[in-house]
């Protein structure tokens, strides 16, 4: 079925089909490289992806960046924990909460890890997105940009 979208015809259920697949495959692709690898899984180089990125996370805030609950988020940081990767630290200004730090055992394992992502996404979608890339890119920032600003897809609770 066809859906009119600024005047140009666009099939979105197939997209919506395409998209959800396609990213199904590389998740599990990249999964399987990462373990591998490195050992950990593509939830877990998500995660230390953005604790590098964003020193002061709390698990809150790991929450709202992935669109899931806090309460699987708590359980991902403990296994992180657990395994030396990741402390928690108190928080100065708010005594509930605790900031989330890498470790330099996480934070070597997230910098050799990300080389090994960067590659196999390359491999695996490269050729196919050629000159397109940037285009493709940038919808798909936009997208989420707006989902994100709308807070479209969040979890309640």
């Amino acid at each position: 079925m066809a859906y009119k979208t600024g005047g140009d015809s666009a099939d979105l259920l197939g997209f919506f089909h395409d998209l959800v697949r396609c990213e199904t495959r590389l998740y599990n692709a990249l999964n399987d490289r990462l373990r591998e690898r490195h050992g950990i899984v593509t939830s877990q180089f998500e995660f230390l992806r953005h604790l590098r990125d964003h020193p002061g996370s709390r698990v809150g805030d790991l929450a709202a960046g992935f669109a899931i609950g806090i309460g699987a988020t708590s359980k991902s940081v403990d296994r992180l924990e657990k395994q030396g990767w990741v402390v928690r630290q108190a928080n100065p200004a708010d005594r509930r909460s605790s900031l989330l730090a890498l470790t330099g055992e996480g934070a070597a394992l997230v910098d050799a890890a990300e080389a090994t992502a960067a590659r196999r996404l390359a491999e695996l979608m490269g050729d196919t997105l050629g000159e397109s890339a940037p285009a493709v890119l940038q919808t798909f920032a936009k997208l989420r940009s707006v989902l994100e600003r709308d807070e479209i897809g969040t979890p309640t609770g």
